[in-house]
């Protein structure tokens, strides 16, 4: 039995869904495909856990609207 943890934010819930359909694999072999070291996808899911991204706000509670 798998155990979810609480969602930070948009960006781990984007990376939970990646992980599912193993698109974060496939973005690791594109981006080794190019050269790149790196994908981007944690820098990407740290701005996108920002608590102040107003979907952050609403959907994750992270602070008050307003």
């Amino acid at each position: 039995m798998q155990i979810i943890r609480k969602h930070k934010g948009l960006g781990d819930t984007i990376e939970a869904v990646a992980k599912v359909i193993h698109a974060d694999k496939v973005a690791e072999m594109i981006a080794n495909g190019v050269g790149l070291e790196d994908c981007g996808c944690s820098k990407r899911k740290e701005n996108l856990n920002n608590p102040d991204l107003l979907i952050n706000k609403i959907l994750y509670g992270s602070k008050q609207v307003g």
